[in-house]
């Protein structure tokens, strides 16, 4: 493996140009599309929690937390990135780069920590049904969705050490250079992308073989599966696959480029490199279109709250009326605590 200072002088030999005027007008394009979806599509998913009964459970609490983490970037990073394409290059400053760069993480790696969180929640209500009212508390659900962030948080400090939040002008973006250190790239490929893939790869394979034995009555259904509990799962099983075939590209070269970075970095075409950007930049607006098309619940919520749009008092009155009612649950619950 080569050494990190000559990575070091990668950074300016394979980065030091900005993209052809076709692929920047094509990225330009991906990001306003994505951006448009991802706060639309994202906001309903929340509203939709927020207001339907049949929604608000533990499992959802992460497609929440997995849908903040989608508006993340659609509401810093890209818009400045587009800023940078209008401008022909990076005019905001260190700061703002950095900031952009940090946010790019945090979005990041809390959807794939948060997609691990709801297969590891799907394992265990389909695999440990018995066990899982326990497992999943309120309390417990809570302390589950703050490590989640916790973990994300400290998982992106390291960047501001190693100095790999860098303006990369083939993508207009400050994002994580992976030519910095090898062998931090490698852990970063390795910590915040395989091992999570890898967890949620076992979950989702235990709950496939669960299922194909309770359909050929190899095991006796003691998970008591319903049809509905098979669509959650599938849905979010495609979650799941989209993330890892939008993301995986952008890794893979990452861990190529930092096994032998004089050798491998300068073959990568261009393209190639731009289009692995444009998939998992196109990733974060996909996940509330899943739910739409594949979740019957959500299908049917966004199409209340978008007709309710359509009047706006009986839009709000809904709103004030579950904030009313959950607060009735909570001083119920604590009543009786």
């Amino acid at each position: 493996m080569s050494g990190d200072g000559n990575c070091s002088e990668l950074v300016s030999s394979v980065a030091e140009r900005p993209a052809s005027p076709e692929l920047t007008m094509a990225l330009a394009t991906v990001l306003i599309f994505t951006i448009v979806v991802d706060i639309v599509g994202n906001v309903l998913v929340i509203i939709s929690v927020f207001k339907n009964r049949k929604l608000r459970n533990a499992g959802n609490i992460f497609v929440v937390s997995l849908s903040v983490a989608d508006l993340v970037v659609a509401v810093y990073p890209y818009p400045v990135i587009l800023f940078a394409i209008f401008q022909h290059g990076w005019k905001l400053g260190d700061i703002h780069c950095q900031v952009s760069g940090f946010l790019m993480g945090l979005s990041v790696i809390g959807s794939v920590f948060n997609i691990t969180a709801i297969a590891i929640n799907r394992y265990c209500y389909i695999c440990h049904s018995f066990k899982y009212d326990k497992l999943y508390s309120h309390r417990n659900t809570t302390c589950y969705l703050c490590l989640t962030w916790v973990l994300t948080v400290v998982a992106i400090v390291p960047n501001f050490f190693v100095g790999s939040l860098q303006y990369d002008p083939r993508v207009y973006s400050c994002t994580f250079a992976q030519t910095v250190s090898s062998y931090y790239t490698i852990a970063v490929v390795v910590v915040h992308f395989l091992v999570p893939i890898g967890v949620v790869s076992y979950c989702y394979l235990r709950i496939w073989i669960l299922v194909i034995q309770v359909k050929r009555r190899v095991k006796p259904d003691e998970s008591k599966l319903k049809p509905s509990d098979l669509r959650n799962f599938l849905t979010m099983f495609v979650v799941f696959v989209l993330f890892a075939v939008c993301w995986g590209p952008l890794n893979f070269i990452g861990l190529a480029v930092a096994i032998n970075p004089l050798a491998v970095a300068p073959k990568i075409p261009e393209w190639l490199f731009i289009m692995s950007y444009f998939m998992a930049y196109f990733n974060s607006c996909l996940n509330a279109v899943i739910y739409g098309v594949l979740n019957q619940n959500f299908r049917r919520e966004y199409k209340r709250i978008l007709m309710s749009l359509w009047s706006p008092r009986l839009f709000f009155s809904g709103i004030i009326s579950n904030i009313k009612r959950l607060s009735m649950c909570h001083l119920s619950f604590a009543g009786h605590a």
